[in-house]
């Protein structure tokens, strides 16, 4: 697809700036903004539409200055000069209006659900998970999205069997957080001396993450007669009891065996519509998972770039290196990450998620 030939890349970009002075006209409607939730959506819109336009604004008006250009290089050498620093101009604008007009994930405006769990390696697994949780929790404090924790299961040394979380963008902001945070699924390993070692050795354990695009009611239909819920009295470390009612609820999903637990909330009901928000957005998952195994092989690799089983991650703390199995990505701050400095992390995904668009998009 290029830009500058006719065709679907052409199309594309004419429907949506078509749809900008649309969108622009209505919110200068007094009346739109009587409907708050409408008026959001138009300006989230035209918020996602604004940088394609201004791009495709910015290439038309290169290409008109590179004729100009070369109309006057026969008068004026300077000119020829400039005919030349133009074209490389152009061919990067393109580039760039390329990337830009590639097909969306259509849950990138989402919100997340974030599952941490312990896997191999016990007490230091568990330990190994919190640490995740902080790294997750420092890096939304930095991009200002609002992190909210919706239940946990604590090991006995402090760290987290399991923990769920929800992560949401503020109002104000643009872009969603699946879009990038959506490769964060998979197994993360850890090497380092455990707590619990006293040899000084290093241990190799590891830590699962799930991340789903969290669904709204509308997204998925639930009906409640396909769900077994079950109440029971919450546990802290070691099975513990901290709660004398039976306020803990675990959901099954009959048609899919999906379970999901919440113990967190003294109030039984504030646990069930936990367990019910992960519930939703595991489904949503689930319903895409199956959309895309069925799709064309094409389709799937615009969809998928990232196979969720593998070990996506190493942190050696000896090395003070983190390592990204994926895209490559190797740098030896590790301890700047765990703080919360996830981004180039995250933006060596997003750079092989695009390649792999660009790619099929080629093909």
């Amino acid at each position: 697809m290029a830009t500058n030939e006719s065709g679907n890349g052409l199309d594309t970009l004419s429907s949506m700036m078509a749809e900008y002075a649309d969108v622009e006209k209505q919110l200068s409607d007094p009346q739109v903004h009587a409907d708050q939730a409408k008026a959001r959506e138009l300006g989230k819109r035209f918020a996602q539409l604004g940088p394609i336009v201004a791009a495709a604004k910015a290439l038309a008006q290169a290409r008109n200055d590179h004729e100009a250009a070369l109309e006057l290089a026969d008068e004026d050498a300077s000119f020829a000069a400039e005919a030349a620093d133009l074209e490389v101009s152009i061919g990067e604008q393109e580039a760039k209006l390329r990337t830009m007009l590639l097909p969306r994930d259509p849950n990138d405006d989402k919100d997340i659900i974030m599952e941490i769990k312990a896997g191999e390696g016990g007490e230091e697994s568990a330990l190994f998970a919190s640490d995740l949780f902080r790294m997750y929790q420092r890096y939304a404090e930095r991009q200002h999205w609002k992190f909210e924790m919706i239940d946990a299961t604590l090991s006995d040394l402090g760290g987290y069997k399991d923990v769920s979380i929800a992560i949401k963008a503020r109002a104000s902001q643009e872009h969603g957080i699946w879009a990038r945070l959506k490769h964060e699924g998979g197994v993360h390993r850890v090497q380092r001396v455990p707590v619990t070692e006293s040899q000084g050795r290093i241990h190799t354990s590891a830590a699962g993450v799930l991340v789903f695009p969290e669904a709204e009611e509308i997204d998925v239909t639930i009906d409640p007669n396909e769900l077994r819920i079950d109440v029971f009295r919450s546990s802290g470390p070691g099975g513990q009891s901290v709660n004398t009612t039976d306020s803990a609820v675990r959901i099954t999903h009959v048609p899919t065996g999906i379970v999901v637990s919440c113990q967190n909330e003294k109030s039984q009901l504030q646990n069930r519509e936990s367990a019910l928000r992960i519930l939703r957005a595991r489904l949503l998952a689930n319903a895409q998972e199956k959309a895309d195994a069925e799709a064309s092989d094409v389709r799937r690799s615009q969809v998928r770039t990232v196979d969720r089983s593998e070990r996506v991650r190493t942190y050696n703390y000896p090395e003070n290196r983190i390592s990204d199995h994926r895209s490559g990505f190797k740098a030896y701050n590790l301890d700047v990450v765990l703080d919360g400095d996830l981004d180039p992390v995250v933006d060596s995904l997003i750079e092989m998620e695009t390649a792999e668009l660009l790619r099929g998009d080629s093909e």
